[in-house]
Formats: structure tokens, C-alpha cells, sequence
């Protein structure tokens, strides 16, 4: 197959640790050919189809010089590639929504795209868990300030997040004596302007943020539970926390396998569903990561799950 990975810039990948990089790797492995573009070489004009500057990639084995690749070259179709894999990284700012919707119309003209572009904007990695009730723990989504003061007086010991954060930015814990509340509304909130949400605080922290990894509708069986350090409440590794990769619990199984096939069915290949206790916080769909942590430290090779299940879904006939 021809894969095209729509992602952040090639110089920026960290690939001792990136996911983007372990699927390349393994797609080189098994013969596949690569190419890679991000999201502004994407285009459109009326009587033609959707198209995209790209690269043709190869992966060299080098830790330092990575990859070769070769000059932008003339446009070309999306739907030429076998597959197309929106890598991304967040913020789902406008950008990113307009980049959807031009891999939707390239979906129209027969690319294949992973995860779909539809199911991605469907699906905000905050919100997502708001259908599945019976999984999540007590929960506000508002732009009241008296809401989320009225949730604090219930709950005493408070996360306050914006919609739009990744990595654990602008999280913030509120405790029981409600210290900096107002700050911290005032902060999220503008005054009404943003929602925000807000979720009782989960003593499990302290075992950490796991992050179950899903591949096509089937949970990975290791999680990486992601801990907070020195008195960080937040688990994420951009904010310093310590990856541990662990066997899925019986609950984080439960999760994965009722969440899994209805995500699937959605057009997501691949969902990281982060869990605290037996608790869902978020869905991740845009660009999950943590392959290569699990794999590391368990063995478990999830590339190669993750890339079984891309040759499984590109030899299904796609429905209308």
C-alpha cells in the first residue's frame, strides 16, 4: 500500500517516543510506501479533486537522521493513496476543522481516510464521554459560573478543564476550601464566554491517568497509566508524568470492549480512552498516542496491531 500521513512536521517527531513514527516504521517493515504532508498543503479548486504537497518518505534506522525525503512535489490526489492517516496533533482549533472537512470531500472522491473525518469532528475529546453515562464520574458541562459553584458545594474537591486543552493544559484542582475558585472560573469561564467542565476530583489520580488504547473496535491489553509527579495533579507526560505500562484491569477491559465496537463502527480505527479508577475522563481521537511506551516496557508490539488492523480495514469494500 501507499500510506500518506497528514502530520506535524517531520523535524518536530521525538521518535523514541512517537506513535506517528512507530506506525511508519512498521507499514516500511511489511513493504508499504510513504509519504507525508500536514494539514496547510491541503487544497481544492472547483473541477478538480482534493490534493496535497507531499513527501515521499523513507525511514533510514538512523536515531539521528531519521528519515530521507524527498522535495514537495506537484500536487497530488488524496485519493491516489491506498490510505490516508490524519495524524495531527491537537488543538482542534478552526484549522484543523476546515482540514476535516476538505478530507471529507476527498473521502467523496475515493480516499480512504483513518480516522474519518466526520467521526473526528463528531467526537470532541472532551465531550465524547457525555454518551457514555454508566462510565464516567460525576460530571459538569457549563458556562454558568453559579453551576460550577453549586458542583463544588456538592463535591467539595473539584477539576476544572477547557474544552479545547491537550496534554493537561489549563487543568486546574480546586479543593475542598474552594481557595482560588472565583480565579479559576474567571480564568476558564470569561465571563460566560467559554464553557468549561468541570468533574470531581478522583483520589485514583494518585495510580495514575491510564490510557486505554483502542485498535479497530479492540482494546490493547496493556494500558500506560500515566502518574503524576511531585505534586503535579496532572498524570499527562507532557506534564511530566511517569509512564507505567500495566495489564488492563477487568473495569479498563469492560470499557474498551463496550466503547470499542461502537466507536469502530464510527470510522475510528484507533481511540485512546483515558481512564482514572474505573472512571472515563476523555476519548481521544485525533492523534492517540503511548504505542511506543507499552512496547517498551511490556513487549506488546501495538504498531503491529494498529497496522493488522489498517490492511484488515482497507481490504473491506468501504459502504456509501
Amino acid at each position: 500500500m501507499h500510506i500518506l500521513f497528514i502530520a506535524d512536521p517531520l523535524e518536530s517527531f521525538k521518535i523514541y517516543k512517537d506513535t506517528t513514527f512507530a506506525m511508519m516504521r512498521e507499514l516500511q517493515r511489511r513493504g508499504h510506501t510513504l509519504a507525508a504532508c500536514g494539514p496547510q498543503d491541503l487544497a481544492w479548486q472547483s473541477g478538480g479533486v482534493v490534493e496535497a504537497q507531499v513527501r515521499t518518505l523513507r525511514l533510514t534506522g538512523d536515531a539521528t537522521d531519521w528519515f530521507e525525503a524527498s522535495a514537495a512535489e506537484t500536487p497530488q490526489p488524496l485519493r491516489s493513496f491506498d490510505a490516508v492517516l490524519m495524524r495531527k496533533d491537537p488543538p482542534f482549533d478552526s484549522e484543523y476543522f476546515y482540514a476535516t472537512h476538505l478530507l471529507e470531500q476527498a473521502e467523496r472522491e475515493g480516499a480512504r481516510v483513518f480516522n474519518k473525518p466526520r467521526a473526528l469532528r463528531d467526537h470532541p475529546e472532551k465531550l465524547a464521554i457525555l454518551e457514555f453515562p454508566q462510565f464516567i464520574g460525576p460530571t459538569l458541562v457549563t458556562r454558568s459560573a453559579a453551576a460550577v459553584r453549586a458542583f463544588h458545594a456538592e463535591h467539595r474537591d473539584i477539576i476544572l478543564k477547557p474544552l479545547d486543552g491537550m496534554g493537561g493544559m489549563g487543568i486546574f484542582r480546586v479543593k475542598d476550601d474552594g481557595l482560588n475558585l472565583g480565579s479559576v472560573i474567571e480564568t476558564l469561564n470569561r465571563d460566560g464566554a467559554e464553557t468549561v467542565m468541570v468533574q470531581k476530583f478522583l483520589p485514583a489520580i494518585a495510580q495514575g491517568d491510564k490510557r486505554v488504547l483502542v485498535i479497530g473496535g479492540k482494546p490493547v491489553p496493556f494500558s500506560l497509566a500515566r502518574i503524576p509527579q511531585g505534586g503535579e495533579v496532572r498524570g499527562n507526560l507532557a506534564a511530566g508524568g511517569k509512564g507505567v505500562a500495566q495489564p488492563l484491569s477487568p473495569r479498563d477491559r469492560e470499557i474498551g470492549e463496550a466503547l470499542g465496537p461502537v466507536l469502530f463502527a464510527r470510522g475510528l480505527l484507533l481511540v485512546g480512552v483515558d481512564v482514572i479508577g474505573d472512571s472515563v475522563t476523555e476519548i481521544n481521537v485525533t492523534s492517540p498516542t503511548c504505542f511506543q511506551e507499552i512496547q517498551q516496557q511490556t513487549g506488546f508490539d501495538v504498531a503491529a496491531m494498529f497496522v493488522d488492523a489498517l490492511e484488515v480495514a482497507m481490504a473491506v469494500t468501504p459502504t456509501k
